[in-house]
């Protein structure tokens, strides 16, 4: 756990250090992504059985990667009635805000009379990756199928990693089949996102790719853009939590923690102009840690992934968070209205200290795949209206056309491209 203070001598330096980051890949990683992409574009399902053996320790053949109808019927049937309960909630919170997002067709008249506008249709094909492991994450199967369903994509395949025994969480499962999933296939890691990629024998290729993941899956989604479309490169989980004296140490400190849980990479960071808080979180942090399951996560964060800071204001909080660029921000301060409008680089902010960042994980409607590593300060997180394609739309008549062809030659005239100028002319001189 690192502590920063403001009257610290070399705080800018350590700050800067600490809270400036960019978003690189060790070679060793790109080097190994880029092993199993070419292994699944030269052998095809061949390669991805092989890595999910090694990876996953699921013995799975061709006809088994994707879930059968019957592995989606038991898992129905299995269901706690909790669980369907809560799933639909979740659900539709989510397709309610989707629908509010997505972007509408439009068209207008320009100052020539031509008649221009947008239309804005679904992408035909979309791949989505779901993390397994060690936390089945069937939220993220609902703020990822679940929007692609409200923007009317017709088919939705899902790569989830299966358990050593070849299953998928049941829970898991039920999600994506309620959500709308067409497809889910037994398959993790970067390996995933190549057969979604570059299409295999059994996984069709897809248009786009969607969904968060580990450090190797963010790489594939890298090193595939341009063949694929993706989303956005949403890596390990994050929260900053910008206080003031208002702030309660122990509801902070669990807000902390649940992003801890993740562990890994995870990233956690209270910024206060308290210091009987941070002293608070400080010991909220040792004792609710030792109450709860995921122990060895939770270690590994405290250890190497937390940070506190004493800030001098919260002017010097918002600028250090917006340099940091969080997944999460939990803005907990007096004149809330005030500072909200100048955070400009979050993934998604929680305004309040009744608003936990575990509600936008699971319930409240926006998707919780949001930008991590810093490119928070270039990316949005996931919103209905990425799973549409935009097209542009020109009619012109006769009487915009005349309006419009002189300027379209003096264009031509200037850029050196005569044809052009003339296929406007041949229009207008009949």
């Amino acid at each position: 756990m690192r502590i920063l203070r403001h009257d610290q001598k070399n705080f800018d330096v350590r700050s800067a250090e600490i809270l400036s980051r960019r978003a690189e890949t060790p070679v060793r990683l790109k080097q190994a992504v880029a092993g199993i992409i070419e292994k699944v574009e030269k052998h095809g399902d061949q390669a991805v059985i092989a890595l999910t053996k090694k990876f996953d320790k699921a013995a799975l053949s061709a006809a088994s990667l994707r879930v059968s109808p019957s592995e989606l019927r038991e898992a129905r049937n299995n269901l706690a009635p909790q669980t369907r309960e809560v799933v639909m909630a979740s659900y539709d919170n989510v397709s309610s805000f989707a629908a509010k997002s997505l972007q509408k067709d439009w068209m207008m008249n320009n100052a020539q009379g031509v008649k221009v506008g947008e239309v804005f249709q679904p992408f035909k094909r979309v791949g989505v990756y779901v993390p397994g492991g060690t936390a089945p994450l069937v939220s993220t199967s609902l703020m990822t199928v679940a929007i692609a369903r409200v923007a009317g994509v017709e088919e939705i395949a899902v790569c989830t990693p299966p358990g050593a025994d070849g299953s998928i969480n049941p829970n898991l499962l039920y999600a994506l089949d309620s959500a709308g999933a067409s497809e889910v296939y037994k398959v993790g890691g970067a390996q995933a996102i190549a057969a979604l990629a570059c299409g295999t024998s059994c996984i069709k290729s897809v248009d786009k790719i969607f969904g968060p993941g580990n450090s190797f899956v963010v790489e594939a989604k890298r090193q595939l853009f341009g063949r694929v479309a993706v989303d956005l490169l949403p890596g390990p989980s994050e929260v900053l939590v910008i206080a003031d004296s208002m702030g309660r140490a122990d509801w902070i400190a669990s807000d902390m923690l649940a992003q801890a849980e993740h562990g890994g990479d995870s990233q956690v960071v209270l910024m206060t102009t308290s210091k009987k808080l941070l002293d608070g979180v400080k010991e909220e942090l040792k004792k609710q840690s030792a109450l709860l399951s995921r122990k060895e996560q939770i270690r590994q964060v405290l250890s190497s992934g937390t940070t506190l800071v004493l800030v001098k204001s919260l002017e010097q909080a918002v600028d250090l968070a917006n340099e940091y660029a969080a997944e999460h921000v939990s803005l907990i301060v007096r004149n809330e209205d005030k500072i909200l409008p100048r955070i400009r680089t979050a993934g998604a902010i929680f305004v309040g200290g009744y608003s936990p960042v575990a509600l936008g994980d699971f319930l409240a409607g926006p998707s919780h795949t949001l930008p991590t590593g810093g490119a928070g300060k270039s990316f949005s997180g996931l919103t209905a209206e990425m799973f549409q394609r935009r097209t542009s739309i020109i009619k012109a008549d006769q009487r915009s056309m005349r309006k419009s062809a002189s300027i379209v030659e003096a264009f031509a005239q200037i850029e050196g491209l005569d044809a052009h100028g003339r296929s406007a002319r041949i229009r207008v001189d009949g």
